[in-house]
């Protein structure tokens, strides 16, 4: 087992940099869309020996130092009661968006085993097959929340601000039923063998730092609390365009901070102190010349000496157009260049 990421997530001392990508396992990989042409993105993420196949993709083609579990964070919001779909030109839609308390009343909170069996059965194979750490996830409350008011994405988010706003007891009343589904998803992922979970909060960078401090965090540190009362698992926590709230973030509770490209390592070190980092390459830089990206890894690698410890990664997940030659030589020039 190559554990050079696990030793990275508790800030060990390791010989390189580990790497490994967000959205790692998709569709720019041609091997990818074989497998994914025969079925949709649903059934794909819920049939365990293909979430396993396409989990390992990425791993065997380029060298990651970790694999990320193959789902997508609505996973257990379907589970909860709600009908969900993917369209490729409009992403999640949830057909009945989430607005009154009778919809929020409605909401079940699932037994993991028994909603997602496939999520977890995904983990056990994957742990047999993988010679590197496997990273579980699971969306944070707020992001989650987002797509149940919205009913999908949003740009401006006007309905899940205005629920928060306008009628905060009903949103506090939906967050802490997703809050309760998500912890125990992430701990029934943790039973099943993940050995690194991280809480994508897509949508953090949306809130002034006084909203997040009450609309979001909360949420965040109380299922990282109850993942502390059962497992000593690493935990990452990745709010995106979140470089405003590294103050409130550093006491999620979480041990690895996650970054996007908006700030520089070293300044966020200054900032949260004694948190291992990962990020932050601007997942568009992957399109430059070899030399410029090497270059451009090169500087980020030298900034993340300012952390207790760094994790390379992309600011954010790889986009579908990335060529994969330019995918071999990032995670080449990570390990080369940061050995020591």
């Amino acid at each position: 087992m190559n554990d050079t990421f696990l030793r990275a997530c508790r800030g060990e001392q390791t010989e390189y940099t580990p790497v490994w990508f967000m959205r790692q396992a998709g569709r720019y990989l041609p091997e990818y869309q074989a497998v994914r042409s025969k079925l949709t993105f649903l059934e794909l993420c819920k049939n365990p020996e293909l979430c396993t196949e396409v989990t390992l993709q990425p791993v065997d083609i380029f060298g990651f130092d970790a694999a990320i579990l193959f789902s997508d964070i609505l996973i257990p919001m379907e589970a909860m009661g709600l009908q969900l779909e993917f369209h490729e030109s409009k992403g999640p839609v949830f057909l009945d968006p989430v607005r009154t308390q009778a919809a929020v009343d409605k909401l079940i909170v699932p037994e993991p085993e028994e909603a997602v069996p496939f999520v977890l059965e995904t983990i056990r194979l994957l742990r047999r097959a993988l010679k590197v750490p496997l990273i579980g996830f699971s969306g944070a409350p707020f992001t989650l929340a987002t797509y149940l008011i919205e009913g999908g994405s949003s740009k401006v988010f006007l309905e899940t601000k205005r629920m928060a706003y306008q009628q905060p007891e009903l949103y506090h009343a939906l967050l802490e039923k997703i809050t309760r589904c998500t912890s125990l998803y992430l701990q029934a992922q943790a039973r099943a063998g993940a050995q690194v979970l991280q809480i994508f909060d897509s949508w953090a960078g949306i809130l002034a730092p006084c909203d997040f401090e009450r609309l979001a965090l909360p949420y965040v540190q109380s299922i990282i609390a109850d993942l502390r009362q059962m497992t000593d698992v690493p935990i990452i926590y990745f709010a995106n365009n979140g470089a405003t709230l590294l103050e409130l973030s550093k006491i999620s509770g979480a041990d690895v901070l996650g970054l996007d490209w908006r700030i520089k390592l070293d300044d966020a070190a200054k900032i949260t102190q004694q948190h291992v980092l990962q990020g932050n390459l601007d997942p568009v830089a992957l399109f430059l010349p070899k030399e410029a990206l090497e270059q451009r890894i090169a500087a980020i690698l030298a900034e993340g000496k300012a952390a207790k410890g760094h994790i390379f990664n992309l600011g954010h997940g790889i986009l579908p157009q990335t060529p994969p030659e330019q995918v071999k030589i990032a995670v080449e020039a990570v390990h080369r260049l940061s050995r020591r």
